[in-house]
């Protein structure tokens, strides 16, 4: 059907595992008739969970980019995964809409995903829905769950409609508001719906309470998306996806009530490099079609057959066949060959995409998550906020089972990566060790099924090195001259350096405070190549080291013999010199973890952390009789935590952990570490 961007709606449905997101999208895309019948999760026979491994796993794994036409309206919607290990993928989809729908299980009511993303919406200033679902179940308390959103959202949490016949079908509390509820007073919430919009509009208020007006529905659209886009409102919906009870009434909040990208808070750009951690400009899209093209990568999939797909939300201008179109500040553009409309895994030739579209092109290798595609030959160094994903702290080690498989499992990882945020691959050459690192052992153990299942690959895994590092605790200095006589032109390189404890985190400083030309300037840079590379493996257990600060002061020079090799190794001897007099130390990564479980077991849960050299720091209730504990650990406590906590809980907690900081680890540890890494020298030299 032919459209503008004002008939466009983008949203987002988010929320906890198991909260029914995928099945709901389901029964809203057969309802419309876009597909023949609703999918189901357990036969995996879903639009949204089309990979094997989410059919396997009976949970979403990825983003599923879907779309649905109402009468005048097309609705761009994403069903992101709820579980904690994929969590970078729901984060992923936050910039490619207006609305974050917040899928609540009525029968488990606020759980850890749903506050985080509640949370992660308001922060990128998204218009927020509440959606509760499952209101059919057995042993739901659909008043409380009501009054949980409300306390712990704020007052802003309205319904818009009420469950009735038991969670059979909904009442409307905003366009028609008449019948009877399960529970409350339809009127009741009708009032309290328009008293929080007219706040928003002076004038509607002022005719609304002083001149005893009427306020019709229509009148209240334009407040009524003023108050989803400043937070004023969060209206909440109750559905069951499984008998249908609440689609048809969400279908008509989604085409009456969302905002249209027109109406919603456009995304903040950053155009220029960034100096000193700041843009050189930043400014906000404008969804105009007729203006230049900024587009947004939010997802990228690597497909066996099609190649990589780029799936993008156009935010400004129209792209169609044949645009020219540049990758960030690439100076090569590509031609759009063809512009694809997804559902699920199936896609369909479009002929344009206009702003609040989101749209996909095929086998162009150039395009990244995250990149930004525009076709204005000024645009230069464009990128969007940057989201902030948690920290990868899983992890395995893994190398191939056959030999020659190196090359081939370096190309699957990264495709693998490319398409996850949040999976990371490390290699510590010291070791010769290759580390994949995700946000779980849920989300290692698919990522090492998709590489054996669709890649056709397979590895050996172990646990990884716990990745220390390593610093100084004192001040210190170091000498070296280096000289070498071969007959010809010689080398020759002296070195006076200095060596200063910075705080943690503060990295790696190289100061030059040479004077009177002692150290020609051009020779600088190869002394701080000679101290930057005794910084990947420490003095004393081989760790890299961090928080050194290191000021070259003096040395000398000889007119013919003094050459760059010459001091990259004086720098080199010299940093070394004074690491010996510095007391070395190593240090642990210390992470913060959240641990969300019923009330009865975080006794259980707290002393467990505590035996694990952690320390609880706070708890909360995240919902009625199911707690969240705050705390600190040593990451190198924590291996095998997941089937701890498992047996401890009964299945019944989740968890995540993001690194916090670094800090000193126990001198027993750190002798044993500093004893296994003599212990291999020894081997390797032995060898």
């Amino acid at each position: 059907m032919p459209y503008t961007t004002e008939n466009i709606r983008t949203v987002a449905l988010l929320g906890h595992g198991s909260a029914g997101k995928t099945t709901l999208a389901e029964a809203l895309l057969a309802q419309v008739g876009a597909i023949p019948a609703a999918g189901s999760v357990e036969k995996g026979t879903t639009t949204s969970d089309s990979d094997p491994l989410e059919k396997n796993f009976l949970h979403s794994l990825r983003t599923s980019v879907l779309h649905l036409d109402l009468p005048t309206t097309r609705v761009h919607m994403l069903d992101t995964p709820g579980f904690p290990d994929f969590i970078g993928q729901a984060i992923g989809a936050l910039d490619a809409v207006e609305t974050a729908a917040i899928v609540v299980n009525a029968q488990t009511g606020i759980e850890m995903i749903t506050s985080r993303m509640m949370d992660w919406a308001a922060r990128r200033k998204l218009c927020r829905l509440l959606i509760i679902n499952k209101i059919d179940a057995e042993n739901v308390d659909l008043p409380r769950l009501l009054d949980d959103l409300r306390t712990t959202f704020g007052k802003e949490v309205l319904p818009i409609n009420l469950p009735a016949g038991n969670g059979t079908r909904v009442v409307d509390c905003f366009f028609n508001p008449s019948g009877d509820s399960d529970f409350s007073s339809v009127a009741a919430a009708h009032q309290a719906l328009i008293d929080q919009v007219i706040e928003v509009d002076e004038e509607l208020m002022a005719k609304y309470l002083e001149q005893g007006e009427e306020i019709e529905p229509e009148q209240l659209h334009a407040p009524f998306e003023t108050a989803l886009r400043e937070g004023h409102l969060v209206p909440v919906c109750f559905v069951s996806a499984r008998n249908g009870a609440g689609i048809v009434e969400l279908l008509e909040v989604f085409e009456k009530l969302l905002p249209n990208p027109t109406e919603g808070n456009p995304p903040l750009f950053y155009k220029g490099e960034i100096v000193e951690g700041q843009p050189v400009e930043e400014f906000r899209s404008q969804p105009d079609p007729t203006r230049h093209v900024l587009a947004h990568v939010f997802k990228v999939v690597v497909d066996p057959y099609v190649g990589k797909l780029g799936v993008f939300r156009v935010h400004q201008g129209t792209i169609t066949k044949d645009t020219q179109l540049f990758i960030g500040s690439g100076r090569k553009p590509f031609k759009v060959g063809h512009l694809l409309l997804l559902q699920g895994a199936k896609t369909v030739d479009v002929a344009s995409a206009v702003p609040g579209d989101i749209a996909a092109v095929a086998k162009v290798d150039e395009i990244e998550f995250d990149c930004v595609l525009h076709d204005s030959h000024d645009e230069d160094h464009i990128h969007m906020r940057p989201l902030e994903f948690p920290t990868p702290m899983s992890g395995v080690a893994i190398q191939p089972k056959r030999r020659g498989d190196e090359q081939r499992i370096s190309e699957v990882l990264h495709k693998m990566t490319a398409e996850d945020p949040t999976l990371v691959v490390e290699h510590d050459a010291t070791l010769n060790e290759t580390v994949l690192r995700g946000l779980g052992e849920l989300h290692i153990r698919s990522a090492l099924e998709r590489m054996a299942q669709q890649y056709k690959v397979e590895v050996e895994t172990r646990p990884p090195r716990v990745p220390y590092r390593e610093t100084i605790s004192a001040n210190a200095e170091g000498h070296a001259r280096h000289k070498k006589q071969t007959g010809g032109a010689g080398q020759f390189g002296e070195v006076y350096l200095r060596i200063e404890p910075l705080p943690r985190g503060a990295g790696f400083e190289f100061v030059d405070q040479v004077k009177g030309g002692v150290i020609p300037y051009n020779f600088i840079p190869a002394v701080q190549k000679g101290v930057e590379s005794v910084l990947a493996s420490g003095p004393t257990a081989g760790f890299v080291m961090q928080d050194v600060r290191v000021v070259v002061y003096d040395g000398k020079h000889h007119p013919v013999d003094s050459k760059e090799v010459a001091f990259v190794a004086a720098g080199r001897k010299a940093f070394l010199d004074a690491l010996t007099k510095a007391r070395p130390i190593v240090l642990e990564p210390i992470v913060n973890v959240e641990v969300e479980a019923p009330e009865p077991f975080m006794g259980d849960v707290a002393g467990d952390l505590s035996s694990r050299r952690g320390q609880v720091t706070g708890t909360r209730a995240q919902s009625p009789g199911v707690l969240v504990v705050e705390g600190q650990a040593p990451l190198g406590e924590l291996e095998g935590y997941s089937a701890r906590l498992k047996a401890m809980t009964q299945g019944r907690a989740s968890w995540t952990m993001a690194l916090s900081h670094y800090e000193q680890a126990p001198p027993q540890l750190q002798q044993q570490l500093a004893a296994d890494y003599q212990s291999k020298r020894k081997q390797v030299e032995e060898e």
